[in-house]
């Protein structure tokens, strides 16, 4: 089976799956259309390439960003360069041990497009349930993970360079820049309790992509980078929860001459 026609596949079924489950929830006669999460699927759903194109030029903008992908990327071509790409895809062709099946098993869980399903689905019981803190935080993870697979995909079409097993679209690794993307999102909003696992994951992730001869050593470390940086940026920039647009925020105030504390909501105008 083709697993990157397989990825698309299954983006692609997301995408059409969240349009039309959103559709139908506004159509319905007994859904309150001023339910919150009713209106912020409403909303997510047009303004999902608008908004990821914002987090795309906050991400690519910030100087921080770029001296760390432009080190990463000068660290792409010095493996390739030194031989260092060649000497450790000929480390793995000659001591790769991993067992076929857990091979198959990572490269099918560290795709891009089951992170989109599994995220799309997160998204959904959210809204279905009415959870707002989930629905904000999945919705996070989808426009991350759009801006990291548009990146991908960008460069390798640019560069259109050959793995170590001669398949085409090599750098950066799709799997891995979508893994730590991932692994970004979740060390943003649960720490590094669930962070740490994240990222030995996809750090795993990257390996098996080396071991099985899909990446060169290269491919790997940007495509690790790549992610980082995308999904701490859009995480970090929008993991404050809100209601309606308003800011909550922790109030520390007085009645009747009593310390109270308690939440406010905040919204610029």
């Amino acid at each position: 089976m083709d697993f990157k026609k397989l990825s698309l596949c299954a983006l692609c079924s997301l995408w059409l799956i969240l349009n039309s489950s959103v559709a139908n929830a506004l159509d319905m006669n007994d859904v309150n259309t001023s339910d919150l999460a009713t209106g912020i699927c409403k909303q997510d759903a047009k303004n999902y390439f608008k908004v990821s194109f914002e987090d795309a030029k906050k991400t690519f903008l910030n100087s921080d960003n770029l001296i760390l992908l432009l080190m990463a990327g000068g660290g792409s071509i010095a493996f390739r360069e030194t031989g260092i790409d060649d000497r450790a895809a000929e480390h793995f062709e000659e001591n790769g041990k991993m067992s076929k099946d857990l091979d198959k098993f990572t490269d099918i869980l560290g795709g891009p497009g089951p992170h989109f399903a599994a995220t799309g689905i997160w998204y959904l019981m959210a809204a279905r349930n009415k959870d707002n803190v989930n629905l904000q935080r999945s919705w996070i993870m989808l426009r991350a993970l759009g801006v990291t697979g548009a990146t991908t995909f960008a460069l390798k079409a640019a560069v259109r360079d050959h793995t170590p097993n001669d398949k085409d679209w090599a750098w950066p690794s799709g799997h891995t820049s979508s893994s730590f993307t991932v692994a970004a999102v979740l060390d943003e909003f649960y720490g590094p309790t669930i962070g740490i696992p994240a990222y030995l994951g996809a750090g795993f992730v990257g390996y098996r992509m080396m071991e099985s001869g899909d990446h060169w050593a290269s491919d790997v470390l940007f495509g690790g980078v790549l992610g980082y940086v995308v999904g701490h940026t859009i995480a970090g920039n929008n993991k404050d929860f809100n209601i309606a647009g308003f800011k909550i925020q922790p109030l520390v105030s007085s009645f009747h001459d009593r310390p109270a504390a308690g939440i406010a909501l905040s919204k610029r105008f």
